[in-house]
């Protein structure tokens, strides 16, 4: 059996069970059946195998270089590297598409088998049939103007044109796409739920318990994938930046931001029964927003290196996006009435009043952005007229949003709930602040200036103090209780620090590197005297051929007076007529050189003449390193940590009323008793 016919037969499969399973969790519902709920979620597996049969049909089709299927030739060569050909599934369109359908059903099985002997629940019955929903929504794409195994019109060509050139430059293209996945598509989950709750009127605190593993692993995915996308652009590109507020970085940002926002939020309504309606809006705008960067990547709408190409994906994307929203206002206002919080927030000196400010700096951070991305999408629609808004806007605009996330970020953690005393205060900030104007004072002492980084500089300081005190602390309970140091890091509060000191170190690196960077093309001879540029001695040592199966070129040595020889290239992929630049990076902790080559020139009495972009920017590395803390932190904060007496936010905010549980014990609204 051909490549085409498995993967067709494959993604047919997923198509049907994935209707099937929306098909049997309804009937179950209506019809109390739990038979047939049951039935639905063993479905679930039937959907994994068949996105497995159609990758592994399209991996094989990729690695033995089928070029019947028009994907393959498109987007293969001969000449193409085995992990190039693999990850040629996700550099275009249509094998994206089916990376995600993937790994959707993979969150498909794991939530049916997390939730299985919950069988006549309705709320993770609902949330399955949403998921369902969501994969055969996906499937049907993929069936339609999606379809990875077309065949190829006319003869099939004896070799393909490749892939991109810029995909296969650097092996992050095997782990950056893959994370971002697990990131955008694991908020399916979560809505989910959000649904389920709004739909069954139980939208008390215990489905945050269950569902926070399901937030936690793809935001911290998303994450990471986001640092890996900047270090891909820095590694690749050959501008020297890593974010430069593309309309398709924004699209992976947007989500991560309001999902950001409920990670803090859930933990108020956790505790003091607070902000129900505002987490289930975050959830519902998360999902909504991964559908909406869907649509900016894949409809054509946008011109950016990391966009495919236009498809006839747009309108049905976009309708998708209008019915998630359309739906999730309909069902908030319908169950406004239970929706009302049992409590108020007593003092704004209290950590649930730090997180409400919190909440809503992200909040207004992600409309800025959301704003800047699609404001010009809408002038073209309606006027025809290009509108560009461009990085000062974004730097503008987020700037003091993002400095005043710092300072919550130091703050919030240390405040009690409900109410903060002067006393508690001093106790709790007084060694982070102290050190943070000792930062503060070596910075100006260095010679370091401006308003912008040494402001970031302090408050980073004054944040990285305040985790590390909860960590110290963390540590030595743990030894207390007899455990090794490091147990007392596991669970969420503590890997939330962890994760804190990962935003604080990006933070660092994006203020240093933007305020101080230098940039410039220097001009570099054979046998010449040494260049000198923002304090980097270098000299060109000569210019080495290269070859291999996939490419060739020209490596320009560099020398960097103490540092080595460096090699920035021109390489040329599978007879492209064009060169591509390859730079070279000479990275430490504290300063990078970044070497990009421009031109390259014989020199009439021998040797060669070559232009290259410099930049000398500092504390670069700190963004990659911030991206690993990250990375730890959100493991550690899904990890289990100690078991603490679990609090009753109803009874601890209205401890006047007697109150009782109604619906399951995991999860259901607080009411107070004669309230039905």
């Amino acid at each position: 059996m051909t490549d085409a016919a498995l993967g067709h037969g494959g993604v047919i499969l997923a198509l049907v069970a994935s209707a099937a399973g929306v098909a049997l969790q309804g009937t179950g519902l209506a019809r109390h059946r739990p038979d047939l709920l049951r039935l639905g979620r063993l479905l679930a597996a039937t959907v994994l195998c068949g996105a497995l049969l159609a990758t592994a049909a399209l991996e094989h089709a990729l690695v033995t270089h089928d070029f019947s299927l028009a994907f393959v030739a498109a987007n293969n060569s001969l000449q193409t590297p085995l992990i190039y050909s693999i990850t040629g599934m996700w550099s275009a369109l249509q094998g994206s598409m089916l990376l995600w359908g993937l790994i959707l059903a993979g969150y498909l099985v794991a939530a049916s088998r997390r939730f299985r002997a919950r069988a006549e629940d309705p709320v993770p019955a609902i949330a399955l049939l949403v998921v369902f929903a969501v994969c055969a929504f996906f499937f049907a794409l993929m069936v339609g103007p999606s379809d990875p195994f077309a065949a190829t019109l006319g003869p099939i060509p004896a070799d393909g044109a490749g892939p991109n050139v810029l995909l296969q430059d650097n092996p992050l293209v095997a782990i950056h796409p893959p994370l971002l996945y697990l990131g955008f598509v694991g908020f399916t989950v979560p809505y989910a739920f959000a649904v389920a709750g709004l739909v069954t009127g139980r939208v008390g605190e215990g489905w945050l318990a269950e569902t926070r593993r399901f937030i936690l692993v793809p935001w911290g995915c998303l994450s990471v994938g986001i640092v890996l996308g900047a270090w891909w652009s820095y590694q690749v590109l050959g501008w020297g930046g890593f974010w430069a507020w593309d309309p398709v970085e924004n699209a992976a940002f947007l989500p991560w931001l309001t999902a950001t926002a409920y990670l803090h939020s859930a933990l108020v309504q956790e505790r003091r029964g607070l902000l129900r309606v505002w987490n289930l809006s975050l959830l519902i705008a998360t999902f909504a927003l991964t559908i909406l960067g869907t649509f900016l990547t894949r409809s054509g709408v946008v011109e950016s290196v990391h966009a495919f190409s236009d498809s006839g994906m747009g309108p049905p994307l976009l309708a998708f996006f209008a019915a998630v929203v359309a739906s999730g206002v309909v069902l908030i206002g319908w169950r406004g009435d239970r929706l009302r919080s049992p409590g108020t927030i007593d003092s704004p000196m209290s950590r649930e009043g730090a997180f409400l400010v919190n909440n809503l700096l992200f909040a207004a951070f992600a409309f800025v952005v959301l704003l800047g991305t699609v404001f010009p999408m809408l002038v073209q629609a309606i006027d025809n007229q290009s509108l560009t808004i461009g990085r000062p806007y974004f730097d503008t605009m987020t700037l003091p949003i993002g400095v005043a996330l710092l300072f919550f970020m130091a703050v919030a953690p240390v405040l009690p709930w409900r109410k903060a005393g002067p006393g508690v205060l001093r106790s709790r900030l007084a060694v982070p602040a102290w050190g943070a104007v000792t930062v503060l004072a070596c910075c100006v002492l260095a010679g370091v200036r401006g308003l912008v980084p040494l402001g970031t500089f302090t408050l980073a300081a004054f944040a990285a103090l305040v985790a590390l005190r909860q960590l110290v602390l963390a540590a030595r309970t743990a030894q207390r209780h007899g455990l090794r140091w490091w147990r007392g890091l596991a669970g969420r509060a503590n890997g939330g620090m962890v994760v804190h000191l990962g935003v604080v170190a990006i933070a660092a690196g994006l203020a240093a590197a933007s305020a101080y960077a230098h940039r410039g093309v220097v001009t570099l001879r054979t046998a010449g005297p040494p260049v000198v540029f923002a304090g980097q001695r270098l000299s060109l040592v000569g210019v080495r051929p290269f070859s291999d199966p996939s490419k060739r070129g020209e490596e320009v040595l560099v020398d960097i007076a103490g540092a080595g020889v460096f090699h920035p290239a021109f390489s040329q992929f599978n007879g492209d007529t064009e060169f591509v630049g390859t730079p070279a990076i000479h990275s430490t902790p504290f300063e990078d050189v970044y070497l990009s080559p421009y031109s390259l020139a014989p020199l009439r009495r021998g040797g060669y003449s070559a232009q290259l972009t410099v930049v000398v920017q500092p504390l670069v590395m700190w963004l990659w390193i911030g991206g690993g803390l990250i990375g730890l932190g959100s493991l550690l904060a899904a990890a289990p940590g100690r078991r603490r007496r679990p609090t009753d936010p109803v009874s601890v905010a209205l401890p006047e009323l007697a109150v009782e549980r109604v619906g399951d014990a995991s999860g259901a609204a607080a009411l107070p008793a004669g309230a039905r």
